[in-house]
């Protein structure tokens, strides 16, 4: 009889247990969705319904998937093929509405005031959420992502670097890359090149953006690994977000995850090297001509920034700047192919302010008018 009732015992007990988990799984995946759904209604703001579990992923990529399998249009209406949910959804719901990524929403949002104040005059009212594991490893746990007091930290010890007298000083180190990427073009024996504009301005924006956060103590083999392997990160990383996966798939070790995990441990290992070697060649000297870059800058006794803190940046830095640069540069190429009359106007005021010098000086690019005219357009 006793036996019998511990067994009995035992049953209700992971009875209990179960029905509290599944409890718990109702209320995360569908009772709180649910009740967010109906506080931004009564509000005004609404969107495609949440789907149990999945959110509205499924929709968003059958869109996507849609847009990108049909011819585009040469035109400046980009945004049906870039983002054919968002296109979509805001001609049904308007300017702000919700999206479900799973069971988190975000709230989308398009008055440009509204954007500025969030992420620029009251930033700080607003906490970043935390994102895809994959994209947070492959964009780092930098200034990007943080919150609080150690944003304030890392934003106040980093901001130095965009100080426009220090941005001068790096002027000839751009110059320098440019150049040698152009005297590559040259060396064609017909003395004709076809050029894959997207192709070359990425190499050019990996060798500025290593010579800004490394300064000139770096070799270009080491800038290449890290770059190739965040290009193979992005990838895994776009698959991943086709798919909803449960919350602790991640911590299984399936072929993806082992992939990710051995692509970011060789990233900080690059990275870590190159902080200990300009930590022993610099000893906290900066670069010939003065310019401070953002391993120096976060190398100082008062910068209070820990070595894995100085990874985290460092991956944000090359991620981020490489392919907001690149894709800027590219599309001003674009632009100025549909609009030969901007290249006449831009080449005439490089030999006009340049005059007989080959390259412009940090003194001559402020004085260059027509790209900072132009560039609230191409923006």
């Amino acid at each position: 009889m006793e036996v019998f009732l511990q067994y009995w015992l035992k049953l209700v007990m992971i009875c209990l247990m179960v029905s509290v988990l599944v409890l718990k799984i109702a209320v995360l995946l569908w009772w709180r969705p649910k009740k967010i759904e109906q506080h931004f209604s009564r509000q005004g703001i609404k969107g495609p319904p949440y789907h149990f579990y999945t959110g509205n992923v499924k929709e968003a990529m059958a869109m996507m998937l849609k847009a990108c399998s049909q011819p585009m249009p040469l035109c400046h209406n980009i945004l049906p093929r870039v983002l054919a949910f968002y296109h979509h959804w805001n001609k049904i719901y308007g300017g702000m509405f919700l999206v479900w990524f799973g069971p988190t929403v975000q709230v989308t949002v398009s008055d440009p005031d509204m954007i500025r104040e969030i992420l620029s005059s009251k930033s700080e009212l607003y906490e970043k959420k935390e994102g895809h594991h994959l994209i947070k490893r492959l964009e780092g746990d930098g200034l990007l992502s943080l919150n609080g007091e150690k944003w304030g930290h890392h934003r106040k010890t980093i901001t130095p670097i965009f100080h426009m007298e220090n941005l001068k000083l790096l002027v000839p180190m751009v110059v320098q890359s440019v150049s040698e990427m152009v005297e590559k073009w040259g060396r064609s024996r017909s003395g004709e090149i076809e050029i894959e504009v997207c192709e070359w301005f990425q190499r050019l924006t990996e060798d500025v953006i290593m010579r800004t956060v490394f300064g000139s103590w770096y070799e270009d083999d080491d800038g290449k690994a890290i770059f190739r392997l965040q290009a193979q990160q992005m990838v895994l990383a776009a698959q991943a977000l086709r798919i909803v996966s449960l919350p602790a798939y991640r911590y299984l070790p399936t072929k993806r995850n082992i992939s990710c995990w051995k692509m970011d441990w060789e990233i900080k290992r690059s990275l870590m090297k190159l902080i200990e070697r300009q930590k022993i060649d610099t000893k906290g000297v900066m670069q010939e001509n003065g310019a401070k870059d953002l391993v120096g800058l976060m190398m100082q006794p008062s910068s209070n920034i820990t070595v894995d803190d100085m990874v985290e940046e460092c991956k944000t830095f090359l991620f981020a700047g490489k392919h907001t640069t690149s894709n800027l540069l590219t599309w001003t190429t674009v632009l100025l192919a549909m609009h030969p009359q901007w290249q006449v106007q831009a080449r005439e005021e490089v030999i006009r302010v340049c005059g007989s010098r080959a390259v412009p000086t940090k003194d001559d690019v402020v004085k260059l008018k027509t790209p900072q005219l132009d560039m609230p357009k191409l923006m």
